[in-house]
């Protein structure tokens, strides 16, 4: 069983669409996305330095449309996903582009709802010096005792030896004072406090905006964030996104769904390595034989869509996972 995941933010690279755009067709279709955003996402992804794409306004739209475009290079004609994928899903900002290839929302809505996000989440960040920080290893039980003797929130549950913490600067600080034997601190290349009760000013925007998107039931397997759990009704998925803004991720469950529906092929959108990184840990750790797949390159193209007719399903098993 075939899941394709897209990446969030903090996945971004300087230049990573650059060899991407050597390909007209690739380059038209993002130049179409860049005008829906008002952005110039040509020029973010491949001249643009690591500050100016650390911004939340630019990075959440960048990643989505490379996602969307890339989706595209990997299956031509859409329609062929649809009896190939297992599930899809993504991680953070990621589950908008996983909507997109679930066909709830099309790209078009995809990128004004991530244009929207990103400026909502700027903005909320820019109330108080906020941030995010990567725990890596230590004991669990102790680093979670650790980030609610700071004030923090458990904002990603990445699953086994990766927590990502969520607060102010000030808290944050705090936390290496405390930090459990073993475990190692990163300061992950974000501008705020995501999936905390900081960004709560967002999810009333961007609900307030959502509420006029149309929704279609998802044509494939969705798996959210929230909990893991498999969604088919559109308004749900999309609700759950938008929710998502405030809430911890729990990609932990992300994984653990996966193994439930069999998963044998593990394929991440570009800029990919993260996800795929820690897909290759979970498994392994339960024994488990997954294959796993990081698209970076045009030059993967040929290989990617060998890897997916590998692992795709000739129909679903869920009879629920297509809609009428």
């Amino acid at each position: 069983m075939l899941v394709i995941a897209a990446p969030g933010q903090g996945a971004q690279t300087p230049g990573f669409l650059t060899p991407w755009l050597e390909d007209p067709v690739f380059e038209s279709r993002l130049n179409w996305l860049s005008t829906v955003a008002g952005l110039d996402l040509a020029h973010y992804g491949t001249e643009a330095d690591a500050d100016t794409i650390r911004d939340t306004k630019i990075a959440q739209p960048l990643l989505v449309a490379s996602g969307l475009v890339t989706a595209l290079q990997l299956f031509p004609h859409p329609a062929d996903a649809f009896t190939s994928l297992g599930a899809v899903t993504g991680h953070s900002v990621g589950e908008i582009t996983a909507a997109v290839g679930a066909h709830v929302i099309t790209a078009e809505q995809a990128m004004v709802l991530v244009r929207e996000r990103g400026r909502a989440m700027a903005d909320a960040s820019a109330a108080i010096p906020t941030g995010m920080t990567a725990i890596l290893g230590g004991n669990r039980d102790e680093v979670l005792a650790a980030l609610t003797q700071c004030g923090l929130t458990a904002a990603n549950d990445n699953g086994p030896g990766q927590i990502v913490a969520a607060g102010t600067l000030e808290q944050l600080g705090q936390l290496t004072d405390v930090a459990p034997k073993g475990a190692r601190m990163r300061p992950l290349p974000v501008a705020g406090a995501f999936h905390s009760q900081h960004m709560a000013p967002a999810v009333d925007h961007v609900a307030g905006l959502a509420r006029s998107v149309s929704v279609h039931d998802s044509r494939t397997r969705f798996i959210s964030n929230s909990d893991g759990t498999v969604i088919h009704e559109g308004r749900e998925v999309l609700d759950r996104i938008v929710g998502q803004i405030a809430r911890p991720v729990r990609w932990d469950l992300c994984l653990e769904s996966m193994v439930d529906l069999g998963i044998t092929g593990f394929l991440e959108l570009p800029p990919a390595g993260t996800l795929t990184g820690i897909a290759k840990r979970y498994f392994r750790d339960r024994g488990l034989s997954v294959e796993t797949f990081s698209l970076n390159g045009p030059e993967q193209i040929d290989e990617a869509r060998e890897f997916c007719q590998k692992h795709g399903e000739a129909s679903m098993s869920d009879p629920q996972a297509v809609s009428a």
